[in-house]
């Protein structure tokens, strides 16, 4: 009876540890939700930043989004590209500078059908001097940092 026990934890042991190895080795490097957490139809929509829901949430390109509502999750699933934000959600400024700075969802401006972010309200009066200007520098700079991780610029 004792070597039956001995057994049946040895199996337990090993069917936990691959169990947890596998619970581990998960890929997390976006489980932050794009936007933090922010719906990104309705800016579109709504004309306005809104938190988005744990109820309400798609996957995109291994980025997941969250939604204000059941609708806007269906509308953004008809369409992503349309609404997802420029340049990986990072500041629009700070990509015509050739940086990736983290952005303010409450920071945000709509041009010509996309929706760009900047750092902070202070940055975005300056990226609005010029936004024609800006969006040229930072298409040509986006192509250039896209892959390259915000620290090591």
């Amino acid at each position: 009876m004792k070597i039956m026990n001995a057994f049946f934890v040895s199996v337990f042991a090993v069917f936990m540890a691959l169990v947890t190895t596998q619970a581990l080795a998960v890929d997390v490097t976006h489980s932050t939700p794009e936007i933090s957490g922010y719906d990104p139809v309705a800016y579109f929509t709504d004309g306005k930043p809104m938190k988005g829901s744990g109820h309400h949430v798609a996957d995109y390109k291994g980025v997941t989004y969250a939604f204000a509502s059941k609708d806007h999750k269906t509308i953004f699933q008809t369409n992503p590209k349309k609404y997802i934000p420029a340049y990986g959600g990072y500041c629009a400024y700070g990509v015509a500078v050739g940086k990736k700075f983290v952005s303010d969802p409450e920071a945000w401006k709509i041009v010509n059908g996309t929706l760009y972010l900047n750092l902070d309200k202070d940055i975005q009066s300056k990226w609005a001097k010029d936004i024609p200007g800006s969006i040229k520098k930072s298409e040509a700079n986006w192509k250039e940092i896209k892959d390259k991780a915000a620290s090591d610029l």
